[in-house]
């Protein structure tokens, strides 16, 4: 459990701990998100890209793409169908 002060403008300085485990670096955003009566604070990079990735879950199965094999021949295809039109 890490502690930290509140100042007179609400400021806050994250402990170090904690902002490893978070993955925050300066400038980066923080999201406060309330759930269950409790507030959680997320890096909102990381909780954007894991919105992003439930997003597109089971596109890949969908699409049929099973590796990176798949993705690059469907890169390609999707290239040369660019350059006809």
């Amino acid at each position: 459990m890490e502690l930290a002060k509140v100042t007179s403008k609400g400021q806050v300085t994250i402990p170090i701990e904690i902002r490893k485990k978070l993955g925050i670096k300066n400038g980066d955003k923080i999201l406060f998100v309330e759930e269950a009566g409790k507030i959680y604070m997320l890096n909102s990079s990381m909780d954007a890209l894991r919105e992003a990735q439930r997003a597109f879950a089971g596109e890949a199965e969908r699409l049929g793409l099973h590796d990176d094999n798949d993705v690059m021949e469907m890169i390609k295809e999707i290239r040369e169908e660019s350059v006809v039109k």
